[in-house]
């Protein structure tokens, strides 16, 4: 019966190995090509052997824009992100702690927001800001950025805060603690790792983000998935080593974010069970 169940359990790692490994394929393709020269990823047959270079990233930020690009890119997610947790932790522990009768309707509200496809309010949201002068700016595109994510974060807080235990409030408050006391030092401790769940989720949404980019940005405010879009070409044809280079450069922060508060996420996917009384 051991023998059958190690056999098992080998396959069934072979097995995720494998799926794991298709999964990543394409991605390690990408990395190795930012290693290579021009006429080294178009050889065929493909080369998996070769010399590799950093040509391609010397060039890639020798480019007048990129590192403007990439900056653009930093600034305006991390900035949206800490309006919108901030926002939304404060919203969530409301609709948590003093349970609006509308609670379940705003609620679904919030999320049916969310989910409304970027293209129904692209144009409404451009004449917006065109109106009052915010086309191409960095404080319009935060708080665009910040107002598109607070729906989704605020849904996922609300879980986690529904799973601390009023006690802790109430004894807080009991001994002489304000409300904020309670909000920033008894109750968001507790929830740290839903609060590092839904930034991540939500930096990585903005990071990506092309569309709104697109249409409300400009020349000062550009970030890299338009970039991708308007440097692609060069000498009459897609400039593949510059698109290997963007995108490896592209994935290392986000890669490095989530490998270093994977701990957090794990525990903040799986949060929400009462934390006990006091």
């Amino acid at each position: 019966m051991m023998r059958v169940r190690g056999w098992r359990k080998t396959v069934y790692h072979t097995a995720l190995w494998l799926v794991a490994l298709i999964f990543f394929a394409p991605i390690a393709w990408i990395i190795l090509g930012a290693f290579k020269t021009r006429s080294g990823i178009l050889a065929t047959p493909p080369l998996l052997i070769f010399t590799p270079t950093l040509d391609n990233f010397i060039d890639l930020f020798s480019r007048r824009n990129i590192p403007g690009y990439f900056l653009n890119s930093f600034v305006m997610s991390l900035s949206a992100m800490v309006i919108a947790i901030v926002v939304s932790f404060m919203a969530a522990y409301a609709f948590s702690r003093f349970k609006p009768r509308i609670t379940n309707f705003l609620m679904f509200m919030l999320l049916s927001i969310r989910m409304v496809p970027a293209v129904a309010v692209v144009v409404p949201v451009y004449l917006m800001y065109a109106a009052i002068g915010w086309k191409n700016s960095y404080i319009g595109l935060i708080l665009f950025y910040a107002m598109f994510s607070i729906p989704f974060s605020v849904w996922i807080l609300k879980g986690f805060l529904d799973g601390v235990s009023q006690r802790y409030d109430e004894t807080a408050l009991v001994n002489g603690g304000t409300r904020w006391h309670v909000l920033f030092r008894v109750v968001l401790p507790q929830v740290a790792p839903g609060l590092v769940a839904a930034f991540i989720f939500n930096l990585i949404f903005v990071w990506n983000e092309f569309l709104f980019n697109l249409i409300l940005g400009g020349r000062d405010t550009t970030m890299i998935p338009v970039a991708f879009s308007t440097d692609l070409y060069s000498d009459g044809g897609l400039n593949w080593t510059f698109i290997a280079a963007m995108a490896t450069a592209y994935m290392i922060p986000p890669i490095i974010l989530v490998y270093v508060f994977q701990k957090y996420l794990l525990v903040g996917m799986t949060f929400g069970t009462v934390r006990g009384e006091v």
